[in-house]
Protein backbone atom coordinates (compact mmCIF):
# COMPACT_ATOMS: atom_id res chain seq x y z
CA UNK A 1 0.00 0.00 0.00
CA UNK A 2 2.99 2.22 0.51
CA UNK A 3 3.13 3.06 -3.20
CA UNK A 4 -0.78 4.14 -3.51
CA UNK A 5 0.23 6.21 -0.58
CA UNK A 6 3.09 7.45 -2.49
CA UNK A 7 0.82 8.05 -5.55
CA UNK A 8 -1.86 10.28 -4.32
CA UNK A 9 0.48 12.66 -2.19
CA UNK A 10 2.18 13.10 -5.65
CA UNK A 11 -1.52 13.61 -7.45
CA UNK A 12 -1.90 16.31 -3.82
CA UNK A 13 0.93 17.59 -5.32
CA UNK A 14 0.40 17.99 -8.44
CA UNK A 15 -2.82 19.39 -8.33
CA UNK A 16 -1.72 22.19 -5.77
CA UNK A 17 1.39 23.37 -8.57
CA UNK A 18 -1.73 23.86 -10.62
CA UNK A 19 -2.89 27.93 -10.68
CA UNK A 20 -6.84 28.86 -10.83
CA UNK A 21 -8.13 25.44 -8.88
CA UNK A 22 -9.97 25.95 -6.01
CA UNK A 23 -9.79 22.79 -4.09
CA UNK A 24 -13.44 22.77 -3.12
CA UNK A 25 -14.44 22.49 -6.35
CA UNK A 26 -13.18 19.17 -6.96
CA UNK A 27 -15.69 16.78 -7.31
CA UNK A 28 -15.09 13.35 -8.35
CA UNK A 29 -18.38 11.07 -8.54
CA UNK A 30 -17.13 7.29 -8.61
CA UNK A 31 -19.48 4.41 -10.73
CA UNK A 32 -19.59 0.75 -11.86
CA UNK A 33 -21.47 -1.98 -11.50
CA UNK A 34 -22.24 -3.86 -7.59
CA UNK A 35 -19.33 -5.99 -7.15
CA UNK A 36 -16.50 -4.08 -9.47
CA UNK A 37 -14.36 -2.77 -6.51
CA UNK A 38 -15.48 1.05 -5.98
CA UNK A 39 -15.46 1.18 -2.65
CA UNK A 40 -12.14 -0.34 -2.55
CA UNK A 41 -9.90 1.62 -4.72
CA UNK A 42 -11.78 4.58 -2.80
CA UNK A 43 -10.82 3.09 0.50
CA UNK A 44 -7.69 2.66 -1.18
CA UNK A 45 -7.35 6.64 -2.29
CA UNK A 46 -8.15 7.44 1.35
CA UNK A 47 -5.24 5.82 2.63
CA UNK A 48 -7.43 3.21 4.91
CA UNK A 49 -7.31 -0.43 5.29
CA UNK A 50 -8.91 -2.68 3.26
CA UNK A 51 -9.79 -5.05 5.39
CA UNK A 52 -13.70 -5.20 5.89
CA UNK A 53 -15.27 -3.67 2.76
CA UNK A 54 -18.73 -4.10 2.56
CA UNK A 55 -20.68 -3.21 -0.51
CA UNK A 56 -22.10 0.07 -0.83
CA UNK A 57 -25.88 0.36 0.37
CA UNK A 58 -26.54 3.97 -1.04
CA UNK A 59 -23.63 6.13 -1.18
CA UNK A 60 -20.02 6.82 0.40
CA UNK A 61 -18.06 10.47 0.03
CA UNK A 62 -14.77 10.65 1.27
CA UNK A 63 -12.62 13.51 1.13
CA UNK A 64 -9.11 13.42 0.90
CA UNK A 65 -7.35 15.91 2.28
CA UNK A 66 -3.87 17.41 2.56
CA UNK A 67 -1.96 20.21 2.16
CA UNK A 68 -5.04 22.26 1.79
CA UNK A 69 -6.19 20.41 -1.33
CA UNK A 70 -9.64 18.47 -1.13
CA UNK A 71 -10.69 16.04 -3.20
CA UNK A 72 -14.59 14.57 -2.49
CA UNK A 73 -15.11 11.28 -3.99
CA UNK A 74 -18.64 9.92 -4.38
CA UNK A 75 -19.17 6.44 -4.31
CA UNK A 76 -22.47 5.16 -5.44
CA UNK A 77 -23.63 1.93 -5.16
CA UNK A 78 -23.99 -0.28 -8.39
CA UNK A 79 -27.17 -2.82 -7.44
CA UNK A 80 -29.39 -2.52 -9.86
CA UNK A 81 -32.13 -0.94 -7.97
CA UNK A 82 -30.05 1.78 -7.24
CA UNK A 83 -28.41 2.60 -10.52
CA UNK A 84 -31.86 4.51 -11.78
CA UNK A 85 -30.71 7.20 -8.95
CA UNK A 86 -27.05 7.67 -10.70
CA UNK A 87 -28.01 10.58 -12.48
CA UNK A 88 -29.26 12.58 -9.38
CA UNK A 89 -25.32 12.69 -8.04
CA UNK A 90 -23.89 14.21 -10.99
CA UNK A 91 -24.16 17.69 -11.26
CA UNK A 92 -20.96 19.88 -10.87
CA UNK A 93 -18.89 16.65 -11.65
CA UNK A 94 -15.20 17.32 -12.68
CA UNK A 95 -14.66 13.51 -13.29
CA UNK A 96 -15.85 10.31 -13.70
CA UNK A 97 -13.91 7.39 -12.89
CA UNK A 98 -15.87 4.39 -14.14
CA UNK A 99 -14.57 1.16 -12.42
CA UNK A 100 -15.11 -2.27 -14.52
CA UNK A 101 -15.01 -6.25 -12.94
CA UNK A 102 -12.37 -7.40 -15.49
CA UNK A 103 -13.14 -10.84 -14.71
CA UNK A 104 -16.77 -10.90 -14.99
CA UNK A 105 -17.38 -11.17 -18.75
CA UNK A 106 -21.07 -12.19 -18.04
CA UNK A 107 -21.92 -8.35 -17.30
CA UNK A 108 -19.37 -6.56 -19.68
CA UNK A 109 -22.52 -5.82 -21.77
CA UNK A 110 -24.62 -4.55 -18.88
CA UNK A 111 -21.90 -2.43 -17.42
CA UNK A 112 -21.24 -1.12 -21.03
CA UNK A 113 -24.98 -0.25 -21.41
CA UNK A 114 -24.66 1.46 -18.16
CA UNK A 115 -21.91 3.31 -19.16
CA UNK A 116 -23.20 4.55 -22.79
CA UNK A 117 -26.04 5.76 -20.97
CA UNK A 118 -24.13 7.83 -18.04
CA UNK A 119 -22.13 9.65 -20.37
CA UNK A 120 -25.27 11.22 -22.53
CA UNK A 121 -26.57 12.75 -19.25
CA UNK A 122 -26.24 16.35 -19.83
CA UNK A 123 -24.11 16.69 -16.41
CA UNK A 124 -21.21 15.14 -17.77
CA UNK A 125 -20.83 16.69 -21.22
CA UNK A 126 -17.09 17.08 -21.65
CA UNK A 127 -16.33 15.49 -18.04
CA UNK A 128 -13.42 13.51 -18.47
CA UNK A 129 -14.18 9.53 -17.78
CA UNK A 130 -11.05 7.12 -16.21
CA UNK A 131 -12.28 3.69 -15.96
CA UNK A 132 -10.53 1.34 -13.91
CA UNK A 133 -10.04 -2.08 -15.66
CA UNK A 134 -10.32 -3.66 -11.71
CA UNK A 135 -9.35 -7.30 -10.48
CA UNK A 136 -6.30 -7.69 -13.20
CA UNK A 137 -4.45 -9.67 -10.56
CA UNK A 138 -7.21 -12.76 -10.97
CA UNK A 139 -6.69 -15.20 -13.99
CA UNK A 140 -9.63 -14.74 -15.72
CA UNK A 141 -9.72 -10.98 -16.13
CA UNK A 142 -9.73 -9.09 -19.51
CA UNK A 143 -7.05 -7.13 -20.88
CA UNK A 144 -8.06 -3.47 -20.43
CA UNK A 145 -7.83 -3.11 -23.74
CA UNK A 146 -10.27 -5.51 -24.95
CA UNK A 147 -12.06 -3.57 -22.19
CA UNK A 148 -11.57 -0.88 -23.83
CA UNK A 149 -12.94 -1.99 -26.72
CA UNK A 150 -16.03 -3.56 -25.72
CA UNK A 151 -17.39 -0.64 -24.27
CA UNK A 152 -16.54 1.25 -27.14
CA UNK A 153 -14.47 3.84 -25.72
CA UNK A 154 -13.05 4.76 -28.81
CA UNK A 155 -16.13 6.78 -29.89
CA UNK A 156 -16.28 9.38 -26.95
CA UNK A 157 -15.07 12.05 -28.83
CA UNK A 158 -16.59 14.37 -26.61
CA UNK A 159 -14.62 14.17 -23.68
CA UNK A 160 -10.93 12.88 -22.56
CA UNK A 161 -11.12 9.46 -21.49
CA UNK A 162 -8.29 6.57 -20.19
CA UNK A 163 -8.67 3.12 -19.39
CA UNK A 164 -6.38 1.94 -16.32
CA UNK A 165 -5.88 -1.71 -15.63
CA UNK A 166 -5.48 -1.82 -11.81
CA UNK A 167 -6.35 -4.42 -8.76
CA UNK A 168 -8.04 -2.53 -5.85
CA UNK A 169 -6.87 -4.94 -3.76
CA UNK A 170 -3.10 -4.52 -4.09
CA UNK A 171 -3.09 -0.87 -4.91
CA UNK A 172 -1.44 -1.48 -8.48
CA UNK A 173 -2.57 0.56 -11.63
CA UNK A 174 -4.47 2.82 -9.00
CA UNK A 175 -1.46 5.41 -9.05
CA UNK A 176 -1.11 5.69 -12.44
CA UNK A 177 -5.05 6.61 -13.22
CA UNK A 178 -4.55 9.22 -10.13
CA UNK A 179 -1.28 10.95 -12.45
CA UNK A 180 -3.87 11.01 -15.60
CA UNK A 181 -6.74 12.28 -13.34
CA UNK A 182 -5.00 14.87 -11.66
CA UNK A 183 -3.45 16.09 -14.94
CA UNK A 184 -7.40 16.20 -16.43
CA UNK A 185 -9.16 17.74 -14.29
CA UNK A 186 -6.22 20.60 -14.05
CA UNK A 187 -6.85 21.15 -17.00
CA UNK A 188 -10.68 20.86 -17.25
CA UNK A 189 -10.37 23.45 -14.37
CA UNK A 190 -8.49 26.13 -16.49
CA UNK A 191 -11.20 25.78 -19.41
CA UNK A 192 -13.99 26.36 -17.11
Amino acid sequence: MGGVKKGLLSLVEELKSVEDINSDDIRIVLLGLDNAGKTTILTQLALEEINNITPTQGFNIKSVQAQGLKLSVWDIGGQRTIRSQWKRYLGNTDLLIYVVDSADRKRFEETGQELAELVEDDNLLGVPLLVFANKQDLLTAAPAADIATGLNLHTYRDRMWQIQACSALSGEGIQDGMKWMCKNIASRKRVK
